[in-house]
């Protein structure tokens, strides 16, 4: 019988808060089990083990952020979405760097797969920043791409505190987007 309160939201949102505690690599179900107050075979009544918990953290995370890019771009174009989304896909990062591991490498079974329709949701409005630039479709691809490496690339070595030049790391991000503006403006000027 399920213990009353625990189900799989529950769990994990618990796995969740944990990944951004600990890291995703110290995650398990004896460390979810504990911040429950429960047991680990209690667990396996809500989710399928450690590899269901973490795709179940990566729907959560990806649901997130593909919410919170959607808010911060709400009506803007061109290099002011570009740096909406380039500044939420960073704090997002800070403030929950295991849900955002979770992300990465966790690939959708299907397009039924949640995790396909919460990462479609981020690839969206990464779409959407880049359509002011007016590129030629067949470059779509290739610019989300890159915009997604730029940003993930810099978050991740942001929160892991992996800058460790005397130069303001926040000028750097800024300058950043800049390149990313020029070049992508450029890149329709051809």
């Amino acid at each position: 019988m399920p213990r009353a309160g625990l189900d799989p939201a529950t769990v994990t949102d618990a796995a969740a808060t944990l990944a951004d505690e600990i890291g995703l690599a110290q995650l398990s179900m004896s460390v979810v089990a504990e911040r429950l107050g429960v047991r680990s075979p209690s667990l396996y009544k809500h989710v399928d083990g450690l590899p269901d918990l973490t795709r179940r953290v990566a729907v959560l995370a990806a649901n997130e952020l593909g919410d919170e890019l959607r808010e911060a771009m709400q009506g803007l174009a061109g290099v002011d979405a570009l740096g909406a989304a380039a500044q939420t896909v960073r704090r997002y990062v800070q403030r929950h760097p295991g849900r955002y591991a979770a992300t990465v490498g966790t690939r959708p079974t299907g397009p039924e797969d949640p995790l396909a329709t919460a990462l479609e949701r981020s690839l969206a409005s990464f779409a959407a920043a880049l359509r002011g630039y007016r590129l030629d479709p067949a470059d779509e691809v290739h610019a989300i791409r890159m915009l997604r490496s730029v940003l993930h690339g810099f978050a991740t070595i942001e929160a892991s505190d992996g800058f460790r030049m005397g130069t303001d790391v926040d000028t750097s991000f800024a300058w950043m987007i800049n390149f990313v503006d020029r070049g992508l403006r450029a890149s329709t000027e051809r």
